[in-house]
């Protein structure tokens, strides 16, 4: 009898040895946390350039919180926010997973989770950031241009033909008017308020500044941040897990999935076809606009 196969160690040990040519996160007696990254811009920025929402990240957080052997799922963060609304939803469906599946979530920020990237970062059960690292940023921002002044030295004459009495309310094109920009500012403190909410929900007694501090839309360095509550250590993915799971934990990045011919097929737009050479030219305009939109919105917090 050859050594591949001694009598002696019987089919156990023939199938502990087999088990050895299994991946890592397969075999038994090892400990995996499921690693997903959540980064960019969230919301639908355009077609060409589709931001981070709840369909696009769904399914991947679905998978890794099926992982079997699962002791926790990790959640890297590198996000300046973006849409109010895809925020909270995409906070919902890891709060739903991890109550079904019973699996803590550990939250890494890399560069930044402000704004709405922060919402997401509360969806763990715990935070951590580095040093550098930027969080908070708990408000609500909207901004326009006033191009009155524009057209009238150009020229052009606006035409504009609504049937409501606010439809056309904050149109650049039109002087301001102080009572639409009121009842904007009312939407905002709604939103700011279900935002205010939600990181006290999160974070309980682990806040330690004051609202009129935490909640003024400021946002601070990693130290700060943990000072403040608003991470609960400084400290990186590996060491982290490391530390708490031992040297052999497994970490296996679950990214969203991609059919072959999705790939061979070429760039997707947001509905599903694929994009002819002369509607990726025709859209090249509002592409530059989105890549301008977005790189103002990582601006606002230095990167």
């Amino acid at each position: 009898m050859t050594e591949s196969f001694n009598v002696r160690e019987g089919v156990p040990g023939l199938l502990d040895r087999c088990l050895e040519w299994l991946p890592a996160r397969l075999r038994r007696g090892v400990v995996v946390v499921p690693v997903v990254r959540l980064s960019g811009v969230i919301g639908a920025v355009t077609p060409l350039r589709p931001g981070m929402t709840l369909s696009a990240v769904a399914r991947t957080l679905e998978r890794a919180f099926s992982f079997r052997h699962a002791k926790a799922v990790a959640l890297v963060i590198n996000s300046p926010g973006g849409s109010p609304v895809q925020s909270r939803q995409i906070y919902l469906r890891i709060r739903q997973l991890a109550a079904e599946k019973s699996l803590p979530v550990l939250v890494f920020v890399e560069d930044v989770a402000a704004s709405g990237g922060y919402m997401l970062a509360c969806a763990g059960d715990e935070i951590f950031c580095d040093p550098s690292s930027i969080l908070g940023s708990i408000g609500v921002v909207g901004g326009s241009f006033g191009l009155t002044e524009l057209i009238r030295k150009v020229g052009i004459e606006r035409r504009l033909y609504t049937a409501g009495e606010h439809k056309a309310m904050l149109d650049p094109f039109l002087p301001e008017n102080p009572d639409d920009v009121a009842r904007l500012k009312a939407i905002q403190r709604q939103i700011h308020d279900i935002f205010i909410t939600l990181v006290k929900g999160s974070r309980g007694a682990r806040l330690k500044g004051a609202d009129d501090v935490l909640f003024t839309g400021e946002y601070w360095a990693g130290d700060t941040a943990v000072a403040l509550g608003l991470a609960d250590a400084i400290g990186d993915l590996r060491s982290t897990l490391r530390a708490r799971y031992g040297e052999k934990v497994v970490t296996p990045l679950v990214a969203p999935s991609s059919g072959l011919l999705a790939g061979l097929l070429g760039r997707r737009s947001g509905g599903g076809g694929t994009l002819s050479a002369s509607e990726t030219a025709a859209g090249l305009p509002e592409e530059l606009i989105s890549a301008l939109e977005t790189r103002a919105i990582w601006a606002r917090f230095g990167f």
